[in-house]
């Protein structure tokens, strides 16, 4: 799911690796290996660039690797994902540990905030730790370089939310298309021909939430007016608020929303009001909107069993599975709480 930008994870540190000390000392990885694990010989001066390097860069060898026989993993499962203040990657996040935890197996979190090189990192030092598997809500990037990165032992991948690009790996989506397209028709159905949309920025999941609110139109007999459709630049509920008073402010306004996220769905709330006169539907919930003024109605989904299905495909390519790659579909479902039911200009011609 899209996520409210966070502070940089670019910011962090990243942690040394064998690789850094064997460019910084410039040897290879076997000479480093050698000295980290005082095996084999290595010439005295050779040895003491690298220990001069190891202390420049602050590396510490990985006991729970080095105490695994070659060829075995721990047990222990990698879940890289971005922002955890984002309420489903919480409880996703939650769900996973629980399940993982329930098989026996420990979970290293790791939050990348989208940002490509930092989830490189994150995924080299979890291989270097001989995890089981990876389950990841992948960014927009090439995943191409996890061949690279998991060298020859073939590391089980799931993941989550989006598909990945450019790798091979089970993954666990929700019904995006179908959700938007549900939630559209049910607008149209209240007697709602003017249906706007806020987009988040163009990830997997709201570029097929704007596919199906497209369809849910064309199935009507509806054109799409383009001025409806606003796609945000960050997708932050400010973002969100201002683009609603925009839409309010036309000359022909929309007489129903569509919000592809539960943060899209707060700003523009923040934008109508109390007792607004538009008829809104959200996709994702969030804490308390059962409780607002006019309830809002939303597309539900299941960040709990995501996370279920996710850590059970991977424990079982763990185990041994094999086969082509499987993609989970999972369903979402509208629930009606008032604010989609608002009644348009057309709810007579409707009843």
């Amino acid at each position: 799911m899209p996520r409210t930008p966070g502070p940089s994870a670019a910011d962090a540190l990243p942690v040394p690796t064998m690789r850094d000390v064997a460019e910084r000392a410039g040897v290879g990885l076997a000479t480093v290996s050698r000295v980290v694990n005082e095996v084999g010989s290595v010439r005295p001066a050779t040895a003491e660039r690298v220990r001069t390097a190891i202390t420049e860069l602050g590396f510490q060898r990985d006991e729970v690797a080095r105490a695994l026989r070659p060829g075995q993993h721990s047990r222990t499962v990698g879940l890289l994902l971005g922002d955890l203040t984002n309420p489903f990657y919480a409880t996703l996040a939650k769900a996973a540990v629980a399940a993982a935890n329930a098989a026996r197996y420990a979970v290293v979190l790791s939050t990348v905030d989208e940002d490509p090189e930092v989830e490189r990192q994150a995924i080299g030092e979890l291989v270097g730790r001989r995890i089981a598997g990876l389950v990841i809500v992948p960014d927009q990037g090439d995943y191409r370089f996890l061949r690279e990165a998991t060298g020859r032992r073939p590391l089980p991948v799931v993941f989550v939310d989006r598909p990945s690009t450019g790798a091979d790996g089970d993954s666990v989506v929700l019904d995006n298309e179908g959700g938007a397209r549900m939630a559209t028709a049910h607008l149209v159905t209240h007697g709602h021909r003017r249906v706007a949309v806020l987009v988040a920025p163009s990830y997997w999941t709201t570029g097929r939430r704007l596919r199906g609110y497209r369809r849910a139109l064309r199935e009507a007999g509806l054109g799409v007016d383009e001025r409806l459709v606003v796609t945000l630049r960050h997708g932050t509920p400010h973002e969100a608020q201002a683009a609603t008073r925009e839409l309010l402010a036309l000359d022909d306004p929309p007489t129903a929303l569509f919000c592809t996220t539960g943060f899209l769905a707060q700003g523009a709330l923040r934008a109508l009001g109390p007792r607004h006169p538009l008829a809104v539907v959200g996709f994702d919930d969030f804490p308390l909107a059962d409780l607002l003024p006019v309830p809002l109605t939303v597309v539900a989904t299941d960040p709990e069993r995501m996370a279920a299905a996710a850590v059970e495909l991977l424990l079982a390519r763990v185990a041994g599975s094999t086969g082509t790659p499987a993609r989970l579909v999972l369903p979402v479902r509208l629930v009606e709480r008032g604010s989609g039911e608002v009644p348009g200009p057309h709810a007579a011609a409707v009843r």
